[in-house]
C-alpha cells in the first residue's frame, strides 16, 4: 500500500477507527448548525408574545440566519480553497460560538436580528466544511455512508432541539429566560468543534493535489489515521482553479444547475415546513391555550423521531448501493406525493392522525432522499480546488431558498392554508426531480472519475509545458 499515492490510497483505504474520528469531527459541526436553525421555530413563538411582534416580523426572525448562511457558504466556502481548509475549521465555529451567546442577551428585536445574522455566516461557512472534510477523507466504496453520517448530526442535533425545548417549557421555566436558554446552548457544540477541528491537520487531499505537498500530505494522512492510511507521497497532478475558471467551465456549471437547484428547491419546501412546524401541528390540533405549545412540540418531536430519524440512517447505510442521485430521485417523487395528499385530499388538515401520518412521509422521504443527498453529492462532483466552492454556492442558493421558505411560509399559510401552501411545496419537489436529472452518478467512483479532474490537471500542465517550450525557442532565435 506504501507505493500508492495520497489520493489512491484514501480512496482504496479500508473503513477504520480513522473514519469513525473523522465523522464524529466532521459531524459535530453539522449538530450545531441544525440545533440552530431548528430551535428557533420553537423560540420564536415564545418571543413573538412577549415582544408584541407581527408575523412578518417572526417570518424575519426565523429567516434572517438563513439569510445569512447564504453569504457565509459563499464567502467561506471559497476560503477555504483559496487559504486552505485549516484555516477556516475555527473561524466559522467562532462565529456561531459569538452569535449563540449574544443572541441569548438580544435586548430587541433589531439585535436579535444581528446576532443571528452573525450566527447565520458560521452556519454557512460549516456547510462546505462538514461535507467537503468528509468527502476528502473518504474511500470510494463507502463515500456516501461516510458523508451521510456526518449529515445525520442534523437528526440529533433536531432532536437535540426539541428535547431542550421541551425540558424547559415543561419545567415551567419563564418564557423570556426559556427562550434565551434555547437560542445560548448553541455556544456549547459549536465551542466542541473550534477544539476538534484544531486537532485535525490540512485536508490531505487538497495538500497533495492542491498545494503540491505530497510527502507532507502523507505524513499528515499517517499519523491521523494511526499507520491505517499509507502512502508513499509520490507527487501528483497538482490543479488550482480560479474562480472565473471554474465558473466559466460549462461541466461544472451543468452541474451547478443540478447541485444548488436541486437544493434550493428541497430548502424551501423543508425548512418552511420544518421551522414552521410547531405553527403547522397548532392549526391541526385546533387548540389555543398556554399548554397547545408544548404538546404540539412533543408530537412533532413523535413525527421526527419515528419518520425522519430512521430516513437519514437508512439513506446512509444503503446509498453507496442505491445511488446517490437515484436516491435523491426516489426522495423527492415521494415526499412531493406525500405534501399534495395532504394539500388535496378534503378535511386531512382537520383530522390529526391522518395528517401526522402523511406528514411523517413527507419527512422520511425529506431525509430518504434530498435533504441528505444534496450534501453528499455537492461534494463530489468538483475538482479538489473548487470543491469547496462549488459546495458553497451549492449550499448558499439553498439556504437563500430555506430563507425565502421560512419567511413565506407563515404568510402563504395565513392566506392559503396549511393545503394550499404544502401543495405549492409538492410543486418545488417536481421541480427538484428535473434538476436532478442533469448531474452524474457519483456512488461507487473514485472523485478523479467523477470531476475529470486529473485530466484537467493533465492539460493544464501540458497548456504550460508547450508555453515554456515556446518561450524558449523565441528566446533562442532572439
Amino acid at each position: 500500500m506504501a507505493d500508492l499515492t495520497v489520493n489512491e490510497a484514501l480512496d482504496d483505504a479500508p473503513l477504520s477507527r480513522f473514519h469513525t474520528r473523522a465523522i464524529f469531527v466532521a459531524g459535530m459541526g453539522f449538530f450545531t448548525d441544525a440545533y440552530d436553525l431548528f430551535i428557533i421555530g420553537t423560540a420564536t413563538t415564545l418571543i413573538a408574545k412577549q415582544w408584541g411582534l407581527s408575523s412578518a416580523e417572526t417570518g424575519l426572525i426565523n429567516s434572517i440566519t438563513l439569510l445569512s448562511a447564504f453569504f457565509g457558504a459563499l464567502i467561506l466556502g471559497r476560503l477555504s480553497d483559496v487559504l486552505g481548509r485549516k484555516r477556516t475549521y475555527g473561524l466559522e465555529a467562532g462565529l456561531m460560538v459569538v452569535g449563540a451567546l449574544a443572541s441569548a442577551f438580544a435586548p430587541s428585536l433589531i439585535w436579535l436580528l444581528v446576532f443571528r445574522f452573525i450566527l447565520g455566516i458560521g452556519v454557512g461557512g460549516d456547510y462546505p466544511m462538514s461535507a467537503v472534510l468528509m468527502t476528502e477523507y473518504a474511500n470510494v466504496r463507502s463515500r456516501g455512508r461516510l458523508v451521510g453520517l456526518v449529515f445525520s448530526m442534523q437528526a440529533l442535533g433536531t432532536v437535540a432541539g426539541y428535547v431542550v425545548a421541551l425540558a424547559l417549557l415543561s419545567a415551567g421555566v419563564n418564557h423570556d429566560l426559556a427562550w434565551r436558554l434555547m437560542l445560548g446552548l448553541g455556544a456549547v457544540p459549536a465551542a466542541a468543534v473550534i477544539y476538534l477541528r484544531r486537532r485535525m491537520p490540512e485536508s490531505p487531499r487538497y495538500k497533495a493535489r492542491v498545494i503540491g505537498d505530497a510527502t507532507s500530505a502523507a505524513r499528515d494522512l499517517r499519523a491521523f489515521s494511526g499507520g491505517v492510511v499509507d502512502a508513499a507521497g509520490t507527487p501528483e497532478p497538482t490543479l488550482s482553479l480560479r474562480l472565473r475558471e471554474f465558473l466559466s467551465n460549462p461541466k461544472y456549471l451543468v452541474y451547478l444547475l443540478g447541485t444548488a437547484g436541486s437544493w434550493f428547491v428541497f430548502d424551501y419546501a423543508y425548512y418552511g415546513n420544518s421551522v414552521s412546524a410547531p405553527l403547522i401541528v397548532k392549526s391541526v390540533l385546533g387548540k389555543s391555550g398556554a399548554h397547545v405549545l408544548t404538546e404540539a412540540i412533543a408530537l412533532q418531536l413523535i413525527v421526527f423521531s419515528v419518520a425522519a430519524v430512521p430516513g437519514y440512517y437508512l439513506a446512509s447505510f444503503f446509498m453507496d448501493r442505491i445511488g446517490h442521485k437515484r436516491l435523491q430521485l426516489i426522495g423527492f417523487v415521494f415526499m412531493g406525493l406525500a405534501f399534495l395528499l395532504i394539500g388535496v385530499v378534503p378535511n386531512v388538515t382537520h383530522e390529526v392522525v391522518p395528517f401526522l401520518v402523511l406528514f411523517g412521509v413527507s419527512y422520511f422521504f425529506a431525509e430518504f432522499g434530498p435533504n441528505l443527498t444534496t450534501f453528499v453529492l455537492s461534494g463530489e462532483v468538483y475538482p479538489t480546488s473548487a470543491r469547496s466552492t462549488g459546495h458553497g454556492l451549492s449550499s448558499g442558493i439553498a439556504k437563500f431558498g430555506a430563507f425565502l421558505g421560512v419567511f413565506i411560509f407563515p404568510i402563504v399559510k395565513a392566506h392559503v392554508g396549511v393545503s394550499g401552501a404544502l401543495v405549492f411545496a409538492s410543486g418545488m419537489a417536481a421541480l427538484g426531480v428535473l434538476v436532478t436529472l442533469v448531474l452524474p452518478e457519483p456512488a461507487r467512483r473514485s472523485l478523479d472519475d467523477v470531476t475529470g479532474e486529473l485530466k484537467l490537471a493533465e492539460a493544464a500542465q501540458e497548456y504550460l509545458k508547450r508555453a515554456s517550450n515556446s518561450r524558449h525557442e523565441v528566446a533562442s532565435q532572439d
